[in-house]
């Protein structure tokens, strides 16, 4: 039976495994338990891994972490009662596999994420990336620009990741939105930075993002603005222009996100996050990406989880804006 499952389908497009028919813990171990890229003919949104993490500086893992996000997401049901959604029924979402990436080299990994994605985007309209540490934003982001132009980029993070090198090394993880700033991947007036927090390395760390094209939303912020006060910045930033949104899951406080590489105290909520993300579905989105998982750190999935569900909400936002078949 699990060789050929039984779907939920919804007009033209195949959903997930029926989990009134299926177990949620048996069956596929694709996302969601969605169909794979090769089972149907039209894509709209392919989830593809990245699984990487040769340009993390502080704790690794992340390479598993497509995997384990995918674990999570058995737990994801078709309709979104939140956005009235039904994000699998109203577009077609698949699991593309992962895109190799070698796990020596930076250069060539970065190479080949760039590649892969420009494949993938030739036959899906969006891409949805699970990673992987945040180096991969950038081969990401190369693609995308390749396909739509510079676009805004909305970064969830405690980090800033505008920083030059490491050690000399121009590519890793904390790096990716300055190589891509200077790469004139992104259009700098529409982009901003939601969850930075923690010590930086001195005020010029500021100065220069500034300069890199970013607006910051400080953690610290949240509690006046509110998640609707949060949304409202962002959506007056970036207009409807081509919007590329990336989400370090360290924007989440460790509480509720232990499981990654470079954790710092006073993030946001899962609520918050998912919150944020819900009013995106009046933004042009193109692509995404949710990295950073390490899940040797995850006490009972609780990071796997709220990725899981973050890239929910994501495609709840992209199906929002999709014409439904």
């Amino acid at each position: 039976m699990t060789d050929n499952p039984p779907r939920v389908v919804s007009g033209t497009n195949v959903g997930p495994v029926d989990a009134s028919v299926l177990p949620r813990f048996a069956g596929p171990a694709t996302f969601a338990r969605l169909p794979r890229i090769d089972e149907v003919s039209d894509v709209d949104v392919a989830v593809v891994g990245v699984p990487f993490d040769t340009g993390v500086s502080y704790r690794p893992g992340a390479r598993f972490g497509p995997t384990h996000v995918r674990e999570s997401s058995r737990l994801l049901r078709p309709y979104n009662p939140a956005l009235d959604v039904e994000p699998f029924g109203r577009q077609q979402v698949v699991d593309a596999g992962d895109i190799v990436a070698n796990p020596f080299s930076l250069d060539e990994a970065i190479t080949g994420i760039d590649r892969g994605a420009r494949s993938l985007l030739e036959r899906a309209g969006r891409l949805l990336t699970i990673g992987g540490d945040h180096t991969i934003a950038l081969p990401l982001l190369r693609a995308m620009a390749h396909k739509h132009g510079p676009v805004a980029v909305v970064h969830f993070d405690a980090h800033l990741d505008t920083w030059d090198t490491y050690f000399g090394a121009a590519y890793t993880h904390g790096t990716p939105f300055r190589r891509a700033s200077e790469e004139g991947l992104i259009d700098q007036s529409g982009c901003l930075h939601v969850g930075i927090r923690g010590p930086l390395y001195s005020s010029a760390d500021l100065t220069d993002d500034v300069e890199l094209g970013f607006q910051i939303v400080h953690a610290r912020e949240m509690e006046d603005l509110g998640t609707r006060g949060v949304a409202e910045r962002i959506r007056a930033r970036v207009g409807d222009r081509p919007v590329y949104v990336s989400v370090d899951i360290d924007v989440l406080d460790p509480a509720f996100a232990p499981g990654t590489g470079t954790p710092e105290s006073g993030g946001l909520l899962s609520r918050e996050l998912l919150a944020i993300l819900r009013s995106f579905a009046t933004l042009n989105l193109v692509g995404a990406d949710i990295v950073e998982v390490a899940p040797a750190y995850d006490h009972a999935e609780i990071t796997g989880i709220a990725a899981s569900h973050a890239a929910y909400e994501l495609l709840s936002a992209m199906a929002l804006r999709h014409p439904a078949k």
